[in-house]
């Protein structure tokens, strides 16, 4: 009798024993779970956080800086790993419109204070994120290898000048300034049958490389990227408005501090190196807004 109690109180201990084991296995396991789990999810949180930091910029710009942006953004998309920079070129006036019309887009870059100051105005450009930050100037060209000699305005009426290449001065302020030059040197009426308009300050210039214009009316930052033209005159910078670049910030962005840096990067002097080299100048500080 004894030995059976004996024998029974040993398989209870031993049960006892199982059963503390397996709760602590149980708990082990559980933490090794949580610990998992927590590993897990801050693996999801720094990958969630690195998403955030990767955007894509979209910047409507005027045609005419197209070759100059393009060499920027290489320098900072290899500096800003997670920044893409997308550029949507074209005549200033019909970016304003795209802008206008609810068109996504980061900054704005226009050619002319004029496309600027209506969004400026309807506060679609955010509040002090808008300046001057170049100049330019327009002259005329011609094809580089031209028998016609024009050296000013007057020239452009002669027999051998049939076509006249200008920006549609609705839209391109190119266009815009070409046709108030002309039009103080009382040339827009009579020249009017040899005009021929384009839809940006490219294709002008396109027009003239490929003898599909005699001449044609151009920035000089635009003359300066083609070795098919040469620059016949510069046009009197009295007869036209004053040629602003004004940079914005589009108020609707949703990448505002994206914006905001590479905002902030045009302006550093390893921009305006750039912009210098390619024939804009840089307004004076006084003369910045």
């Amino acid at each position: 009798m004894y030995g059976r109690i004996k024998s029974n109180a040993v398989l209870c201990l031993l049960l006892v024993m199982i059963l503390v084991l397996a709760a602590c296995g149980n708990q082990t396991e559980t933490k090794t779970d949580a610990n998992a789990n927590n590993a897990a999810g801050s693996d999801t949180t720094t990958s969630t956080t690195a998403t955030a930091e990767k955007a894509d910029l979209t910047i409507s710009a005027a045609a005419s800086m197209t070759d100059a942006l393009n060499e920027i953004k290489k320098d900072y998309e290899t500096a800003h790993p997670n920044i893409t920079l997308n550029f949507n070129f074209g005549g200033s006036g019909a970016l304003q419109k795209q802008i206008e019309q609810g068109a996504p887009a980061d900054l704005f870059l226009s050619a002319a204070v004029k496309n600027m100051t209506p969004l400026v105005e309807q506060k679609l450009i955010a509040e002090d994120k808008e300046k001057t930050l170049l100049k330019n100037e327009l002259v005329a060209v011609v094809p580089a290898d031209t028998k016609t000699s024009i050296g000013n305005m007057e020239d452009l009426k002669k027999a051998e000048v049939k076509k006249i290449a200008i920006g549609i001065p609705e839209s391109v302020p190119a266009g815009n300034y070409a046709k108030e030059a002309l039009t103080n040197s009382k040339l827009w009426e009579p020249l009017q049958p040899k005009v021929v308009q384009a839809k940006d300050v490219r294709q002008v210039l396109q027009y003239v490389e490929t003898g599909n214009a005699d001449a044609g009316f151009v920035y000089k930052t635009d003359a300066l990227t083609s070795s098919k033209v040469k620059i016949a005159f510069t046009v009197d910078p009295v007869s036209y408005s004053a040629v602003e670049y004004p940079i914005g910030i589009v108020k609707a962005t949703k990448h505002s501090q994206e914006a905001e840096d590479f905002y902030n990067y045009l302006q550093s002097q390893a921009s305006l190196d750039v912009f210098t080299k390619y024939g804009f100048t840089v307004p004076s500080l006084d003369q910045e807004k």
